[in-house]
């Protein structure tokens, strides 16, 4: 896509991003900390895009903990910012949230219109982001996803393969389920969503992207230990015996039946782990 512009350089989506849209304009902590709001939507003003994507947030879910105020202004603020930039000039702007806005209960799937209900610091900053992306009336795309995963940075995939290579247990909570989901996937829906708001803004709202099937994270990590290849054996706990300074949600499934306005559909992250096994294959190979 011409005319892009891409809040985030160095995370997950952002550097798939980078693959699929070389031509745009990506912008990092040193050209757009989203630390301070106003440089986000000044940006915006100075690019002059045809589409924004903003694939930057905090990401450290327990450090939100204590450090909510912060961490609210990143997921909150700034992208409330860019969005009434975006809405001044007329341009969509997609924005990726999570499955964290929900309070995790029950065992179906939450639909876009479903009550939000944040268990902890993080989830509410981004909450704080949607509601501030929303209110600025501009076309828009709040697309929740889950349990992201890529060959950079850190993600479970990577911590499983480098824990299954020199461990022969594991032990993995088994009483959380989600769709994991492949940054590459979620960076071409991005693209998508963009072009398709290009066209009709009507579409604006909240959409849900996760990859299929669901698991919990035990049956996740068996299943990315058989791929690899590692002899891993993967025991079952449940979430109390791994506790951390941040709640996480016992049920992050995501209805995506809406895809089908953007032409799009739930990803097999299984075939998505093959590729991303691969990418690090031939990494390790290079290095070697």
């Amino acid at each position: 896509m011409t005319g892009l512009l891409v809040f985030g350089q160095t995370g997950q989506v952002a550097r798939e991003l980078q693959r699929l849209a070389p031509d745009a304009v990506f912008l990092g902590r040193d050209r757009a900390d989203l630390s301070d709001p106003a440089a986000c939507a000044a940006a915006i003003h100075a690019v002059r895009p045809q589409a924004v994507i903003n694939a930057a947030a905090w990401t450290a879910v327990d450090r939100a903990e204590a450090e909510e105020a912060a961490a609210t202004v990143i997921n909150g603020a700034a992208p409330a910012a860019m969005a009434r930039a975006c809405a001044a000039l007329a341009v969509p702007l997609v924005h990726i949230s999570t499955d964290y806005v929900f309070d995790g209960h029950g065992d179906a799937p939450f639909a876009p219109d479903h009550p939000t209900a944040p268990l902890g610091a993080y989830g509410r900053s981004k909450l704080a982001g949607e509601q501030g992306v929303r209110a600025a009336g501009g076309p828009h795309a709040i697309l929740r996803t889950s349990w992201v995963f890529s060959a950079h940075g850190a993600n479970f995939v990577k911590t499983m393969l480098r824990l299954g290579e020199t461990r022969d247990s594991l032990t993995v909570v088994a009483d959380q389920t989600g769709g994991p989901t492949p940054a590459a996937e979620i960076a071409q829906a991005c693209l998508t969503i963009a072009a398709r708001l290009q066209a009709d803004p009507g579409l604006s709202g909240p959409c849900h992207f996760a990859g299929a099937p669901d698991l919990s994270w035990a049956d996740f990590a068996r299943e990315i230990m058989a791929q690899a290849g590692l002899a891993c054996t993967i025991t079952d706990i449940p979430t109390s015996a791994f506790p951390t300074p941040a709640r996480r949600p016992a049920n992050s499934r995501l209805d995506c039946s809406g895809l089908a306005v953007f032409g799009l559909a739930r990803p097999d992250w299984r075939a998505g782990l093959q590729a991303v096994l691969t990418e690090l294959g031939q990494s390790r190979g290079t290095r070697g």
